[in-house]
């Protein structure tokens, strides 16, 4: 069960408006040439990533996909260092090098995120794998996958491995309508994705990926389940992704009706209506949230524009890969 005081609804609220916030504030980077290479941002998923990472252990492991920002800002990325990450300076997450793609932050158990659709499936399998060698009894593996990269190669096959040796894996599949612009139906022959647990030997719990709450307690029964019973999981969280795939998506397969709708539905604007109608908080504190997430946005981006742009010399990028 999850906490149901103030303090925690407060800080699933704060996550969710620091995700938005900080998304709009490289949304105006990007506009404004600052931030180069593509980008993909997770308006409307803002639940997804609030909710799954605030009930996880700090030993947990965490792999987000491409679209990661808001999974690292939930786990306690330092926001001013992911900033200038994405600004190509120095005191980035990868000092800079590895762009929106690629955060990584060890000491909050972020492995890396992946450019590589798919691809950190296994890469989870191995860290539970060292986990589970090593005799680590609170750990688990967490991770993300899109609809579309759930009927990748290296995914299913990660979801066999799991299976089959037990792993401390919870695979989290965000079933948010799209694959860029393929929808789930032309994607999935079968598109109720619970069957794959069965198939794997994994257990299955499902929510409402607009719910923070419910994705919170899902996410935390699953953690338990995990443990208690030595399989990985499967975790189904159905949500809506507002945003474009990337920057250069101009949202021509869907139309403003169907994004009006789902932005109306939206994970901020319904536990925003929630807090207040359970009067847990009155307009003005939630105001000054909002206020104060717009302003921790704005000053990361101030301060990562003031630090100094990566070294791009052969012998520094060899000596960051190389490095004792």
């Amino acid at each position: 069960m999850i906490r149901t005081d103030r303090d925690f609804y407060k800080e699933l609220y704060y996550s969710m408006l620091l995700i938005r916030e900080f998304e709009e504030e490289v949304k105006r980077l990007y506009a404004e040439g600052a931030i180069h290479g593509t980008l993909h941002l997770c308006f409307g998923e803002e639940a997804v990533d609030a909710g799954s990472t605030a009930v996880l252990g700090e030993a947990d492991y965490v792999f987000p996909t491409h679209r990661g920002h808001g999974v690292c800002i939930g786990r306690g990325v330092d926001i001013r260092a992911m900033m200038a990450e994405l600004l190509g300076r120095s005191t980035g997450t990868n000092l800079g090098r590895g762009g929106s793609m690629h955060i990584c932050d060890i000491k909050k158990g972020i492995i890396g995120s992946n450019g590589i659709v798919g691809a950190n499936g296994p890469l989870a399998c191995g860290a539970a794998l060292a986990a589970k060698s090593r005799h680590v009894r609170d750990c688990v593996s967490v991770c993300f996958t899109g609809d579309g990269a759930a009927n990748s190669g290296a995914m299913l096959e990660a979801m066999n491995l799991a299976g089959l040796w037990k792993l401390p894996v919870i695979f989290v599949l965000v079933e948010n309508h799209y694959a860029v612009s393929t929808t789930v139906e032309r994607g999935s022959a079968n598109t109720d994705f619970s069957v794959r647990a069965e198939a794997f030997g994994l257990g299955c719990f499902e929510a409402d990926g607009n719910d923070v709450l419910e994705v919170a307690d899902t996410m935390s029964r699953a953690r338990e389940y995990v443990l208690s019973n030595e399989r990985p999981c499967l975790v189904i969280e159905h949500t809506y992704r507002v945003a474009g795939h990337s920057r250069s998506d101009q949202n021509k397969y869907r139309t403003e009706e169907e994004i009006r709708y789902w932005k109306d539905r939206g994970p901020i604007v319904r536990f925003r209506k929630r807090l207040l109608e359970e009067l847990m908080f009155t307009e003005e504190e939630l105001a000054e949230m909002e206020s104060l997430a717009a302003a921790q946005a704005r000053e990361a981006s101030d301060h990562a524009l003031s630090q100094p742009v990566a070294d791009e010399s052969i012998g520094s990028l060899v000596h960051a890969v190389y490095a004792d």
